[in-house]
């Protein structure tokens, strides 16, 4: 959502679509699950793809205004094979890097709260850590991704949402609601949220730095480099801050690597990525400890390959067939494999600088996937096998003892295999998907379990899209729920896994410049896993219980340079409200839930783009001629962009020893921007040192200095003003 006008438009036209390296999304060396995309939001990823590759011809005035056919024959997917828009069955909000620059935000966790169906829980600014869940679920039930990678803790999911990337290094974000095992895995229980960094080309250098209240202040640099078919580019950044409340002070840094190659038939992707960072928990896990404090740490890395095996193509085009029509008669087979690795360390004080409930973790996980897609007469097959194994090491958790003297006392592991079989049949008006994972787990027994899951979509013309899915989903108990134990927390080793039925049906309209959609779901949860209390006094057990989330999403996105067919002064608008209720089925009485049963049941955001000032050109600074040359660039733009939320949460924390409930808040944050387009030739740059100020913003959160609780009794910042500014070189 929150797709933003750009300043003139282009005209793409594409040469050829289906399964070609340069369609916008497959450009990114692997499946895109994306299955609803506002018009603003293809235009602004098919521009800035297709700059990349020399089929692609842009002209133009204005980068929103794309032709709509084109549009429907971008490559998509909800499915283990990529799909076109068009033909897709799922809906999957996307917030494209124009929306992501645009809004408000100053970490990548914030982002989320601007999707309406994901609910954000932080315990302090910049996302230091963040709770994320989606449809009523919790954080341990949604599956993170980074570049189609699995990021995921067994540990905790407390710690999932530690990225090694930093804002700038995006592309567009993705969330998929609903259960999706059969396409991500069996931890895909609730949803699924893939960040995919940018792929830049050529030798560029960015830097950015910004600072604010509290003692704020960031700082990052980026370099990219391509030489021949391989391209490098790294990135690394970091911040400190005194923080908005008592004991939240932090500190963070991070650095990510990412490479490709790409021939005609061999792609491969490569990343690694750490990150780091400390920060004072107050009251984080405990309202009886306001001294808690936290380090974390992260190591990942993994490597993707692509290989096409073009069947009948080559037989094709020696007929003198066109591009076009080779796609759409030959068959394609493509091969997919990936290795990844995942390392976290976690250092947990109860009393900061002292031994007094700390706790020390380390944690692996290891996979190794293999699979592929065909296309043929009956439609588009998919297979994948996942080998994925995760080992914990710790002084508090797991169910094995370490050798006598060992620094961890206890460890613990356990390993997954599963197969998954897809089979998508297109026709005119119709897109059927229907597929199946087989898994098999040590930590439960070694029998297969199935989990079967369907999506359907009817097109009764192109703009509308009629949709209905069923994906049955499980999760596995992290480390955490099954072995912690302190003064305030115990878990229980007999858990077992969760469970999900999820329904889905809904509907959505798109013509260029205007998009809705309404979705209504029934998520049926069996031993749904909550940390409880049976006493006000009473220190929190995990355990499970039967839990039904039935919820309606609409959402609904403007465009007005697209929709009225010239620039605008109110750039964009959107709109989304999400409704839920639960049901526990279950008589056990529960005083007080932390996680499964404190669910969001109202959420309404909305956020308006609106310009302030066009130039074509900026004028000349008299008597400073390299600061003249500086700021005489190209045309820019002052934009403001408004993003309000209102949310109202079932459940309460607990203060001076008496349970209160949550009360509904409302937020307001705004950004003024100064932006300037990346010069496309020479000359709209520095010619002395290609150095080219692209970006200036002032930025609050909370502009009303609204004061809430949204977790526990961990109070929220009031309001936080940040400014900074973004340099590119090249």
């Amino acid at each position: 959502m929150y797709n933003k006008h750009q300043d003139r438009p282009v005209v793409v036209t594409w040469r050829q679509f289906a399964n070609k390296g340069y369609s916008a999304f497959a450009s990114l060396h692997r499946q895109v699950r994306i299955g609803v995309l506002s018009v603003a939001t293809l235009a602004v990823a098919a521009q800035a793809h297709a700059r990349l590759n020399d089929n692609v011809v842009v002209t133009a005035e204005e980068k929103e205004t794309i032709d709509e056919g084109d549009l429907r024959e971008v490559t998509v997917s909800g499915t283990m094979a990529p799909l076109t828009q068009l033909q897709s069955a799922r809906i999957v909000t996307v917030l494209s890097r124009q929306d992501i620059e645009q809004a408000a935000v100053e970490s990548i966790n914030d982002l989320f709260k601007l999707v309406t169906g994901v609910d954000v829980r932080q315990r302090g600014g910049f996302g230091i850590q963040t709770d994320i869940s989606i449809d009523g679920g919790t954080f341990d039930q949604v599956t993170l991704l980074l570049n189609g990678i699995d990021i995921g803790n067994p540990q905790t999911g407390h710690l999932s949402a530690d990225f090694p990337v930093s804002i700038g290094d995006i592309e567009r974000i993705e969330v998929l609601e609903g259960a999706a095992s059969r396409v991500y895995g069996g931890q895909s229980f609730g949803g699924a949220i893939n960040i995919v960094t940018r792929h830049d080309k050529g030798h560029t250098a960015d830097l950015a730095a910004s600072g604010g209240s509290f003692g704020t202040a960031t700082g990052e640099a980026r370099l990219s480099l391509t030489t021949g078919k391989v391209s490098n580019r790294i990135s690394g950044g970091g911040g400190r801050s005194d923080g908005g409340t008592q004991n939240s002070s932090w500190r963070k840094g991070q650095l990510f690597y990412q490479g490709d190659y790409e021939s005609d038939d061999l792609k491969l992707d490569w990343q690694f990525g750490l990150s780091k960072k400390s920060y004072g928990a107050n009251t984080f896990y405990s309202a009886a400890y306001p001294d808690q404090y936290e380090r974390n740490q992260r190591l990942m890395a993994s490597v993707d390959a692509e290989y096409k095996v073009k069947g009948d193509e080559r037989r094709v085009k020696d007929k003198n067939y066109m591009k076009d029509e080779t796609n759409a008669n030959s068959s394609h087979l493509t091969l997919l494999s990936s290795v990844f690795w995942n390392r976290s360390w976690d250092n947990f004080q109860l009393v900061h600088n002292s031994t007094f409930g700390e706790n020390f973790h380390r944690t692996d996980v290891f996979g190794i996937k293999a699979g592929g897609h065909v296309d043929w007469k009956l439609g588009k097959t998919a297979v994948s096998a996942l080998l994925r194994h995760e080992n914990i090491l710790s002084t508090n958790l797991g169910c094995n003892r370490q050798p006598e003297g060992s620094f961890y006392a206890w460890n613990d592991n356990r390993t997954t295999v599963s197969f998954s079989l897809e089979h998508n049949i297109l026709l005119r008006h119709w897109t059927i998907s229907a597929g199946v994972m087989a898994s098999m787990t040590s930590a439960i027994d070694h029998r297969f379990r199935f989990y079967p899951g369907v999506d359907v979509a009817y097109r009764p013309t192109s703009r509308w899209k009629l949709l209905f899915s069923y994906n049955k989903g499980f999760r596995l108990p992290t480390f955490t729920e099954l072995y912690y134990k302190s003064p305030t927390h115990e878990g229980n080793r007999d858990l077992k896994a969760e469970h999900n039925h999820s329904f889905s049906l809904g509907g959505q309209y798109s013509t260029q410049g205007l998009s809705a959609s309404v979705r209504g779901f029934y998520h049926r949860g069996t031993q749904m896993i909550d940390w409880v209390m049976y006493a006000p006094d009473d220190i929190y057990h995990t355990a499970s219980f039967d839990l039904d989330n039935v919820g309606v999403q609409v959402q609904g996105k403007a465009s007005f340079a697209q929709l009225l067919g010239h620039d605008t002064w109110v750039r964009s608008l959107s709109v989304g409200y999400t409704y839920i209720h639960q049901t526990k089925h279950d008589a056990e009485g529960v005083v007080k839930s932390n996680m499964a049963m404190e669910y969001l049941r109202h959420k309404a955001v909305a956020s308006l783009t609106h310009r302030i000032i066009k130039s074509k050109r900026v004028k000349r600074l008299k008597g400073r001629a390299k600061l003249s040359q500086f700021f005489n660039l190209s045309p820019f733009q002052l934009s403001m962009t408004w993003d309000v939320r209102w949310q109202e949460r079932v459940g309460s924390y607990v203060s001076d020893g008496s349970l209160v409930g949550y009360h509904p808040y409302w937020l307001l944050d705004a950004k003024l921007l100064w932006s300037m387009p990346e010069a496309s030739d020479s000359k709209s740059q520095l010619s002395a040192c290609n150095f080219q100020l692209s970006e200036l913003y002032v930025q609050a959160t909370n502009l009303t200095n609204h004061r809430y609780r949204d977790l526990g009794a961990v109070p929220q910042p009031g309001i936080w003003v940040m400014a900074g500014a973004k340099v590119r070189l090249k």
